[in-house]
């Protein structure tokens, strides 16, 4: 016998509730869960059906302090003709090219 997804677990349970008319305290208690985490997945499964029950990436959609390809490219490129200049010296030199970047950051970068 196969192994149940997670998404078929949730859906099972989602199952119970809606079409069994179990009560949600009782679910909950039978799969292990809070009564809120089935409030989550019966709301999950309302809005996405049984893709909604499926478990979602956990990566971060952006990194906000991430520097820009562009600025990365021209530090780069800077310190490979200069590798003695220091951050504050690749700042300057990144701001004349209209590329705002603080020193902190190119500190970050250059270790």
């Amino acid at each position: 016998m196969r192994e149940m997804s997670v998404a078929e677990q949730r859906y099972e349970a989602v199952r119970a509730v809606i079409a069994d008319g179990e009560t949600v305290k009782d679910v909950a208690a039978r799969f292990g869960v809070s009564r809120k985490t089935m409030h989550v997945w019966l709301a999950k499964y309302e809005a996405g059906g049984l893709d909604g029950l499926v478990d979602g990436s956990h990566r971060p959609r952006s990194c906000p302090h991430q520097m820009p390809a562009a600025v990365e490219v021209a530090l780069v490129q800077l310190r490979e003709r200069h590798p003695s200049w220091g951050p504050r010296r690749l700042a300057f030199e990144l701001s004349g090219k209209g590329m705002a970047v603080s020193e902190s950051a190119l500190m970050a970068s250059l270790t």
